[in-house]
């Protein structure tokens, strides 16, 4: 017999058991029940196996793992700062970058902005809603560059992300209709495989050309013409393409 089912089956409302104007009866099986309930709990104590820790044993609870927050660099600019995660934070525009090597991995192609002949840096560009980077990555060097003829060499592992300065926010932000902080970055190490008359500024007529004119740097080059707030992500994406590249970004002159 189920005792435990019998008496949830046929427990009383808190009234009738309570109630001195109940006939005898109900009080009777009030009694009754009461007994059943012992017994029961009886059987519980005998039927259920006791649980025994000695004093030498050691309870274990499970390992909570915290994440490690981003890791943080800046350089001596207090603009350039960045940050490098797993995955891109809320607040930044999703972007990819490319570094083009030339055909015997040893520069790297940069260019000087439209808007700003002073600013030279390599090719980014922005990540459509439902877009893969590593495809971004190949649109923004066919739209950027005109180049077709070109392979992925690396990828950089993790996200890189900057700020905007205040006054590049601001501009950019007016321009976007948005209000991004900055950009989050996923970089990839691009060879071209076919001849320099390939690269062409005006792209692939998409988009408004951004690029006045273009060279073959050395990875330290392409670090010392970058504005102040890109530096340090390009110090760190040039350190991880350092291993398939014929040139060291911190001694190559």
């Amino acid at each position: 017999m189920d005792l435990g089912r019998s008496y949830y089956q046929s427990k009383p409302t808190r009234h009738s058991i309570h109630s001195p104007s109940k006939p005898a009866t109900t009080l009777c099986l009030s009694i009754f029940l009461r007994e059943s309930m012992t017994v029961a709990a009886a059987r519980c104590l005998i039927l259920t196996p006791t649980i025994s820790i000695s004093s030498s044993a050691v309870l274990r609870l499970p390992r909570i793992t915290r994440r490690a927050g981003p890791a943080l660099s800046c350089s001596a600019s207090p603009l350039a700062v960045f940050a490098s995660m797993d995955a891109p934070p809320e607040g930044y525009r999703t972007n990819v970058g490319i570094c083009l090597a030339d055909p015997s991995l040893t520069k790297i192609f940069s260019a000087s902005r439209i808007d700003i002949p002073s600013a030279w840096q390599m090719p980014q560009g922005g990540i459509d809603a439902g877009e893969e980077p590593r495809a971004a990555a190949v649109r923004e060097l066919r739209e950027e560059t005109g180049v077709t003829s070109a392979e992925i060499v690396a990828e950089a592992p993790n996200w890189l992300t900057y700020d905007f300065p205040a006054d590049v926010r601001d501009k950019l932000n007016a321009r976007w209709g948005t209000n991004w902080k900055g950009q989050a970055q996923k970089w990839f190490l691009f060879r071209l495989t076919g001849t320099d008359d390939e690269i062409n500024l005006m792209g692939d007529g998409s988009e408004k050309p951004e690029f006045a004119e273009w060279t073959w740097m050395t990875p330290k080059q392409v670090i010392e013409k970058a504005v102040e707030f890109k530096k340090p992500v390009y110090e760190e994406t040039l350190k991880h393409f350092a291993p398939y590249l014929q040139s060291d970004p911190t001694t190559s002159s």
